[in-house]
Parts: C-alpha cells; sequence; structure tokens
C-alpha cells in the first residue's frame, strides 16, 4: 500500500480535518483517506460533446484562417 505525505497544510485546516474526523470516530488519518477516496470517486470526465461545447463557445467570436488557406501557405513554403 502506497503512502502519501501532505507537506505545507494550514494549522486551522488540520485543525478542522481533526474535529470531522472526530465527529466520525475515525483518525485524522483515516478520515484523510475517505475525503480523497470520495473526492476522487466521482466521475469528473467530460463527454465528447461537453468538451466540443465548450471549445466552440471559447473560439466563437475569434478570427479563423480556413484551413485550405493555412494547407495551401504549408504547401508553398516547402
Amino acid at each position: 500500500m502506497a503512502s502519501l505525505h501532505v507537506r505545507n497544510l494550514d494549522d486551522e485546516l488540520v485543525q478542522r480535518l481533526k474535529i470531522r474526523a472526530a465527529g466520525k470516530g475515525r483518525s485524522a488519518e483515516a478520515e484523510h483517506r475517505e475525503i480523497l477516496r470520495q473526492a476522487l470517486a466521482e466521475d469528473n470526465s467530460m463527454s465528447w460533446e461537453e468538451l466540443a461545447a465548450i471549445s466552440r463557445d471559447l473560439t466563437r467570436r475569434k478570427n479563423h484562417t480556413p484551413a485550405e488557406i493555412l494547407i495551401r501557405e504549408d504547401r508553398d513554403a516547402r
């Protein structure tokens, strides 16, 4: 089993972790593992359609050079 060391945590954050863990009858380390397990168990991956929609939104009002011009410029440069 692997180990994970987390450095430079804010003292307040560590105290909140300990309080949360105590409220659930766990050690701070066990609570830390549970928080990571829950956070990483969620499927955060986006579908191709969602990614394409985001890409379209980001580039909607930008000027684009048509592909045929880029291809011609590349061929002419050879």
